[in-house]
């Protein structure tokens, strides 16, 4: 029986291009690993963990399999213990942007050296979206996802000479996603955008009873600043939207 993973890993695992060796940098329990091998994705797969708990977990799981001759684990802090060339596609998921930069960051040869990065960052989207083509990456594909009521956005990207400049409301909300009119994406964005609003009657009541301050005059500055570009998003959804960039 092959083995279950979840709808979030089966995704990363259909961005891989078929017959690449994979480097499964944070690869925890080794599951997507084992499901590249087993679905005939990957002839090789290289899975690295910084923590050697999970690592053990995830060798364990591979000889389990009978793939250790397939699944090669490796303690690596990031890209520290790969080298450049050695696999094809990078994947790296289920962490925080920041932290997803600092990986690609303090291993960037090795980082521009794969053909293709599948990478699922769980946090400071817009952040990441900005340092992956200032830092001379391409976005060639972008996926959303809903599992047990959570988003998650998915990319494959490619080394290349990027730009510096940007689109705001690519870098927020992605702009492949928008160009497509991705209808998932327009669920996250109006829930977001409710959300938005609702903080923003909270904090008005509070500036209504207590006075304002800084702080409040600040948060509210940057509600309304995202209430507006939420709105433009969605605006795009509508037949009489904003046309150019992100015509279809």
């Amino acid at each position: 029986m092959a083995v279950q993973i979840s709808c979030r890993l089966k995704a990363l695992a259909d961005l891989v291009t078929p017959g690449n060796v994979a480097a499964d940098v944070g690869c925890d329990h080794g599951f997507l690993s084992i499901y590249l091998i087993e679905q005939g994705i990957s002839p090789r797969v290289i899975a690295g963990d910084v923590r050697k708990g999970p690592l053990s977990a995830a060798r364990a799981h591979v000889a389990q399999r009978g793939l250790s001759a397939y699944i090669e684990t490796r303690l690596s802090d990031g890209l520290s213990e790969y080298r450049p060339g050695e696999a094809q596609t990078l994947i790296c998921a289920g962490m925080g942007g920041r932290l997803m930069q600092r990986i690609i960051l303090q291993g960037m040869e090795t980082a521009k050296a794969f053909r293709e990065l599948i990478l699922q960052p769980q946090s400071e989207l817009w952040q990441f979206r900005v340092f992956l083509r200032e830092q001379g990456f391409s976005v060639t594909d972008e996926n959303i996802l809903k599992e047990d009521g959570k988003y998650y956005f998915l990319f494959r990207v490619t080394p290349g000479e990027g730009t510096a400049q940007g689109d705001r409301l690519g870098d927020k909300y992605g702009a492949g996603l928008l160009r497509e009119r991705d209808p998932l994406l327009r669920e996250f964005l109006e829930k977001t955008l409710a959300g938005c609003e609702a903080i923003r009657e909270e904090m008005l009541v509070q500036r209504r009873e207590r006075g304002g301050s800084v702080r409040l005059e600040e948060g509210l500055r940057e509600n309304e600043t995202e209430i507006e570009d939420l709105r433009a998003a969605l605006a795009l959804y509508t037949p009489e939207g904003p046309q150019g960039r992100y015509t279809v």
